[in-house]
């Protein structure tokens, strides 16, 4: 009977990822007008299947394990969350820990999740992101496998990543077995940004990679496990099961929007770069509907006549200049396909608010958190300095090719170049 539900499941995600099939488009026939040219079919391009779907290259190593999941809103297989889908098939769940955000994403970013119980399956929620951050020994005593499936948006100071770096040293400490179900990187078209030092290393940034590494979940986790970077440089027992039909070059719509501040693709795209407002005064939507779209202050005066008001909402209670009129920038406007095509930070938000502002001792907060998200203090200088972003993106050359040299032996998939 389990196999017959797997096979329904299975042959169910495949249509509804299929779609219709093939179209027909007619040949050129050439000087040859006597011969009636033949519709010749052309195959649509292949929709991406995430790990999570390709239940038939993971189930059977399922079997007859305790698992525990690291899991949020996104871990969907179609319509079905992959917590009710495994439980459907009788696989043995044990727990769900939870990132950042919550099992349910719905909580604010940076606040603090507690332990507890899943109202819909009554399953035990272990938090990493309240008084721990990496699961006890006592937590993966009896587990025998961790499932790890969270969409990423590609960016290094987006936690998801750091989260798996805590499960897999955790894992390989206790010789527990760690399962990836890769799914695609919106942002992994291009690398680019400062990679970290090691002075500035934090759970906002805790490896030598760029702000933008250009990888998926599943290559993140295997450069973690072959470069050692896991405590006492263990390595874990790792499993990547791909996206069919992806690579480095494809368009990647997410279905479920990653975190309660990145509602849609723009905002996704535009992340790796108004994030580092988040370590100034400024404002970039918290508390709005165009979170990481927009961007102000409210004693800023631009160009623009562009003005917003944050309130407190859903997964931003307390955002900056709650009920403020803030004065800035509005970036819903710019076609999405200049923003990808762009594929690198775009230094001149940030610097031009900068040259802008009227009080600039002010503008960088003082706990440094600009630095945590950079990986290093030099940009901040350089900002201050009135560096050209040409000379700043010179500055990041050599560290950039170097990494990149790194990250050529974990792609699972063809590059962008």
């Amino acid at each position: 009977m389990k196999s017959l539900i797997l096979s329904f499941i299975i042959f169910s995600v495949t249509l509804i990822s299929c779609g219709d099939g093939q179209k027909k488009t007619t040949e050129n026939p050439g000087t040859n007008t006597s011969v009636e040219p033949k519709p010749v079919p052309v195959e649509s391009p292949k929709p991406i299947r995430v790990g999570a779907e390709r239940m038939d290259q993971y189930f059977k190593i399922l079997n007859k394990k305790n698992i525990a999941l690291v899991v949020n809103q996104t871990s969907m297989i179609g319509q079905t969350h992959l917590v009710d889908t495994l439980l459907g098939l009788d696989v043995s769940i044990q727990k769900i820990f939870a990132p950042e955000h919550g099992f349910r994403g719905q909580a604010d970013a940076g606040e603090k999740i507690k332990d507890g119980k899943d109202p819909k399956t009554g399953l035990p929620l272990v938090s990493l992101y309240g008084k721990k951050k990496k699961p006890a020994a006592s937590d993966l005593k009896g587990i025998d496998m961790i499932i790890f499936d969270i969409q990423d948006v590609g960016a290094r100071f987006y936690t998801y990543i750091s989260s798996m770096h805590y499960v897999m040293e955790s894992c390989a400490e206790n010789d527990v077995e760690f399962l990836v179900l890769d799914r695609p990187n919106p942002n992994g078209h291009f690398v680019d940004g400062p990679v970290l030092k090691k002075d500035f290393q934090s759970f906002v940034g805790m490896h030598e990679v760029p702000v933008v590494h250009g990888m998926t979940i599943g290559e993140y986790a295997k450069m973690i496990n072959g470069e050692k970077w896991l405590k006492g440089e263990k390595q874990c027992r790792l499993q990547v099961i791909p996206c069919e039909n992806y690579d480095h070059n494809t368009f990647y719509d997410l279905p479920v929007k990653p975190s309660p501040n990145l509602p849609n693709i723009r905002s996704i795209y535009l992340y790796p770069s108004l994030c580092f407002f988040e370590g100034t005064v400024v404002s970039a939507g918290r508390g709005t509907d165009m979170q990481f779209q927009i961007y102000g202050h409210p004693v800023y005066r631009g160009n623009s006549d562009f003005s917003f008001k944050p309130e407190s909402k859903s997964g931003a209670r307390y955002p900056k200049y709650e009920g403020i009129t803030c004065y800035g920038e509005d970036l819903t406007q710019v076609p999405l396909k200049v923003i990808r095509e762009e594929a690198k930070l775009n230094l001149s938000y940030l610097i031009n608010f900068y040259n802008k502002f009227p009080d600039k001792e002010t503008f960088f907060l003082s706990n440094n958190f600009f630095d945590k998200l950079a990986g290093t203090d030099q940009l901040k200088q350089q900002i201050i300095d009135e560096v050209s972003p040409e000379f700043i993106r010179e500055t990041w050359e050599e560290d950039l090719n170097n990494f990149k040299y790194i990250r050529k032996k974990y792609l699972i998939y063809k590059d962008f170049y």
